[in-house]
C-alpha cells in the first residue's frame, strides 16, 4: 500500500508540474511571474536561509527554467522549409539545451552536497603499509627533490611506509634511443635521480620502455611494491605531514573503498588568475570543482580520482587489472571501472597537497585539451549511463562529468549566434522583444540565480564564461579530433615551474583577437541598424545586447592571452615562524613571513650593519616532529630597514639531501596555512556587485590586451627592418 502512494503521490506532482509548464498564460502574467520568481529567490538569498528553504528557491527556478524550455521548444523555431534560418536556429536551440541539461545534472549533484567529513583516527598499531607512488617524466630535479622530502618527512610510521621514485625520463628506452642528444639526457637523469633517491632514501624505480604513459609507470610500480594501500602524489604535488593520518583511516572504517581523494591546492596561480591579478582575491577555478563538486558527488559514492593527492587499496586496484590506461585520463577511467565492481569511494575535503598548475596560457590550454579529450575517450569507450554495476545516481554523475567537456560546441555557437542576424539579417529566433523580455531575460537571471546558489563563494558572477570560452577557442578542434579518432590522442605531461621572463602575447593569441574584431565591427552593425531600420528595433536592441556581451568577454580574454611577466613560477605562502637569522658567525632572532619553493622572506632583529646581495647565510629552526634545530644555508638578494627591523628576501641554496627536506618542511608541513588561503579569499559578491566587477575589470583587460597587440606590431616592423 504505501509503494502504491507514493507512486500516486509521483504521479500527481509530475502532472502539476507538467500543468504549470505547459499553462497558456499571455505575455505580461509570464513577466509578472519571472519578476515575482526571481524576487522570492533573491529575498531568500539575502536572508540567507538554507536547507529546505534552498531547495525551494532552487524548485522555483526550475520551474522558470522549465517554462522557457517549453516556450523555446514550442514556439520560437523558425519554419523548417527555411532551411537557411532553421539549421542555425535548430543549432542554437541544441546548445540552449545542453545548458539545461547540464544544470540539471548539475543540480542532482550538488543541490545539497556532503557537508566536509571528519578526520579518521586509526591506532598506530592498525595502521596499514602504504607505498607512496611519486610519478615523473621530465620534471626538474629540485621540484622532484622537494616532493620527495615532503612526502618522506609526512607523520607516519617509517616501517610502513616506502617512497618510490617512478622515473619515466630515465628508462632504457630512452637511454638507448637513436638520437644521441636524447639518449645522454636521460642517462644523467637516470644517474643523478638514483643519487638524489639514495640521498633521500627514497626507493628508485624505472622500467625497459614508456608504454601506456602514467598508467603504465604506476602499474611497474605496483609490480615491485607491496604495501597495502597506495598514496599517488604527481611530481609537483608535496604532501603536508598530516596527509596520511588524514586518509587512511577511512579504509578501517570501509573494506569496500578503494579511493581516498583529496583536494588539489596550488601555490601559484593559473594563466587566467596571474593575467588578471584575481589569485589573492577571488576563488581559483578548481575550487568550485573540489570545494563543491566533489562534494556533490560523494554524497552519490561517485567521487572520482584525480590522478594525484590520493590513496587507493592495493587489492581493488589489482581486481581491477591495476590502473586503466586505455583513455588519456587514466585517473576517472580507475575510478569508473572500480566504482562498476562495487567498490567505494571518499573524498576528505581539506587541501592536504600543495602543486603548481601551468603558468603560461599555452601550457594551460594543452592540459585542458588532454582533460577533454580523455573524457571523451571514456564516454565513447566506456559510455558511464549504460555501464553495468553503477547505481542511477553513478551514471549520472559520470555523464555529468563527462559531457561537461562538451562545453566548446554550445559556447561556439553562443558567441556567433548574434552574428547571423546582424550580418546577414537572419531568422534564427523567432520573438519579439517583449517575449524576449518575458522569458529569455527571466531565465538568464533565474540561470545565474541558481549558479549563485549551487556554488556561492566558489565562483563568481560571469567567471565561467570566461573560463569556458577562452578554452573553447582552442579545444574545439581538439573534441572533434578525439570524436573522428578516439585512439589517436596520446598523453603528454603538463609543463612545471614554468616562468615568464618578458612580457608578451600568447603563441596561441592570434584567433582571439581576430574574433574580437570581428565582434566589434558586429557591435558597429548593431548600431546602424538600430537606426536605420526603426521597425526591428526591439530584435536589433535584443541582439545588439547579446553580441555585446559576447564582447565584453571576448575583451577581457584578451587581457588572459596577455602574459605578464613574472620571475618566478610559485607564489609565497604565509608562515608566521620563529627561526634564527646566521650570519658571519652571529645569530640573530628572526621570523618568517612567507616562504616559497624557492627562497623566503625573514624579519631579521637586532641586526645593525647592512648585508651585501649575494652574501650567504642561515635559518636555524626545528622541523615539525624534530627535536633539535637546523640550520638552511640561504643567499642574501634583497634588504630592507623598518625601524629596528631588517626584512631581508633570501634564496634557498640547499646543498645536501637534508637541506631538501628542509626547504619542504618549511613550505609543505603545515596543511592549516593553505586552508586558511582559501577560506580568506572565498565569499560571495552577489550577482548584482560581481557583475559590476566583472564589467570593469573586462573593459581593463580590452584596453591591456590591445596595448599589448599593438606593441608586438612594432616589435615584428623592427625586426623586419633589422
Amino acid at each position: 500500500m504505501r509503494h502504491s502512494g507514493t507512486v500516486i503521490l509521483w504521479a500527481c506532482v509530475s502532472a502539476l508540474v507538467i500543468l504549470v509548464i505547459t499553462l497558456p498564460i499571455n505575455l505580461q502574467t509570464q513577466l509578472v511571474a519571472s519578476i515575482a520568481v526571481v524576487t522570492f529567490m533573491a529575498v531568500i538569498k539575502v536572508l540567507r536561509a538554507e536547507g529546505i528553504w534552498r531547495l525551494i528557491a532552487l524548485a522555483f527556478g526550475t520551474a522558470i527554467v522549465l517554462r522557457y524550455v517549453y516556450w523555446r521548444t514550442t514556439s520560437t523555431l523558425p519554419p523548417l522549409n527555411q532551411l537557411e534560418n532553421f539549421i542555425p536556429g535548430f543549432l542554437l536551440y541544441l546548445a540552449e539545451m545542453y545548458s539545461v541539461m547540464m544544470l540539471a545534472l548539475s543540480l542532482f549533484v550538488v543541490a545539497l552536497p556532503l557537508p566536509s567529513r571528519k578526520g579518521s583516527v586509526t591506532p598506530l598499531e592498525r595502521l596499514p603499509s602504504v607505498d607512496v607512488f611519486v610519478p615523473s617524466y621530465n620534471e626538474d630535479i629540485g621540484l622532484l627533490a622537494n616532493t620527495l622530502a615532503a612526502a618522506k618527512a609526512m607523520d607516519y610510521p617509517a616501517d610502513k611506509m616506502t617512497i618510490w621514485l617512478l622515473d619515466d625520463g630515465g628508462t632504457e628506452q630512452k637511454r638507448n634511443a637513436t638520437a644521441v642528444v636524447e639518449a645522454q639526457i636521460a642517462t644523467a637523469r637516470h644517474a643523478e635521480l638514483q643519487a638524489l633517491c639514495r640521498d633521500l632514501g627514497v626507493n628508485y624505480l624505472t622500467r625497459a620502455r614508456n608504454e601506456h604513459a602514467k598508467a603504465g609507470n604506476m602499474n611497474n610500480g605496483m609490480l615491485h611494491s607491496k604495501g597495502e594501500l597506495i598514496a599517488i602524489f604527481d611530481a609537483d604535488h608535496a604532501p603536508a605531514r598530516d596527509f596520511l593520518r588524514e586518509t587512511v583511516g577511512y579504509f578501517a572504517d570501509d573494506p569496500k573503498l578503494f579511493l581516498v581523494q583529496t583536494p588539489h591546492f596550488f601555490l601559484n596561480p593559473d594563466p587566467l588568475e596571474r593575467n588578471l591579478r584575481t589569485f589573492e582575491k577571488m576563488p581559483s577555478e578548481n575550487e568550485m570543482f573540489y570545494g563543491i563538486i566533489q562534494r556533490g558527488l560523494d554524497k552519490w559514492n561517485a567521487s572520482f580520482f584525480c590522478g594525484s593527492a590520493a590513496v587507493l587499496r592495493r587489492t581493488a586496484l589489482n581486481e581491477a587489472g591495476g590502473f586503466s590506461g586505455l583513455s588519456i585520463t587514466e585517473d576517472c577511467e580507475t575510478a569508473l571501472a572500480l566504482h562498476s565492481r562495487g567498490w567505494n569511494s571518499v573524498y576528505v575535503d581539506k587541501p592536504l597537497i600543495a602543486g603548481l598548475q601551468p603558468a603560461t596560457f599555452a601550457s594551460f590550454i594543452g592540459q585542458r585539451s588532454r582533460w577533454a579529450q580523455g573524457m571523451m575517450q571514456i564516454l565513447r569507450f566506456r559510455f558511464p549511463l549504460f555501464k553495468r554495476g553503477l547505481s542511477l545516481p553513478q551514471r549520472l554523475c559520470y555523464m555529468s562529468s563527462m559531457l561537461f567537456w562538451l562545453f566548446p560546441f554550445p559556447r561556439t555557437i553562443f558567441l556567433f549566434a548574434p552574428l547571423f542576424y546582424l550580418f546577414f539579417d537572419l531568422e534564427i529566433f523567432t520573438a519579439s522583444g517583449g517575449e524576449f523580455l518575458g522569458y529569455t531575460l527571466a531565465y538568464m537571471l533565474v540561470n545565474l540565480m541558481m549558479q549563485n546558489y549551487l556554488y556561492g563563494s566558489f565562483r563568481w558572477p560571469w567567471i565561467s564564461e570566461l573560463y569556458e570560452y577562452v578554452q573553447s577557442v582552442h579545444l574545439l578542434p581538439a573534441v572533434v579530433s578525439v570524436m573522428l579518432n578516439p585512439t589517436k590522442p596520446t598523453f603528454k605531461v603538463t609543463a612545471k615551474d614554468e616562468s615568464i621572463a618578458v612580457a608578451r602575447l600568447s603563441e596561441i593569441s592570434r584567433p582571439f583577437f581576430v574574433i574580437f574584431a570581428v565582434l566589434f565591427i558586429a557591435f558597429l552593425m548593431s548600431i546602424y541598424r538600430f537606426y536605420a531600420e526603426p521597425y526591428k528595433a526591439d530584435v536589433t536592441f535584443v541582439v545588439g545586447a547579446w553580441n555585446l556581451l559576447n564582447l565584453l568577454i571576448a575583451g577581457c580574454a584578451l587581457g588572459v592571452v596577455s602574459e605578464r611577466s613574472e620571475k618566478a613560477a610559485s607564489r609565497r605562502v604565509t608562515v608566521k615562524r620563529r627561526c634564527t637569522f646566521l650570519s658571519e658567525g652571529r645569530e640573530y632572532p628572526a621570523t618568517l613571513e612567507n616562504v616559497s619553493a624557492n627562497g623566503a622572506r625573514v624579519q631579521v632583529f637586532g641586526l645593525e650593519d647592512d648585508i651585501a646581495t649575494g652574501a650567504e647565510g642561515a635559518l636555524r629552526f626545528k622541523p615539525y616532529g624534530g627535536e633539535h634545530e637546523e640550520a638552511l644555508p640561504v643567499e642574501i638578494r634583497n634588504t630592507e630597514t623598518t625601524g629596528n627591523v631588517m626584512v631581508i628576501g633570501c634564496r634557498f641554496t640547499p646543498q645536501d639531501a637534508r637541506h631538501h627536506s628542509l626547504v619542504a618542511d618549511l613550505i609543505f608541513a603545515n596543511s592549516n596555512q593553505w586552508s586558511d588561503f582559501q577560506v580568506s579569499r572565498r565569499y560571495n559578491p552577489g550577482i548584482f556587485r560581481g557583475t559590476l566587477w566583472f564589467l570593469g575589470i573586462a573593459a581593463y583587460q580590452t584596453s591591456r590586451g590591445l596595448i599589448y597587440f599593438v606593441r608586438s606590431l612594432g616589435g615584428r616592423k623592427g625586426e623586419a627592418t633589422s
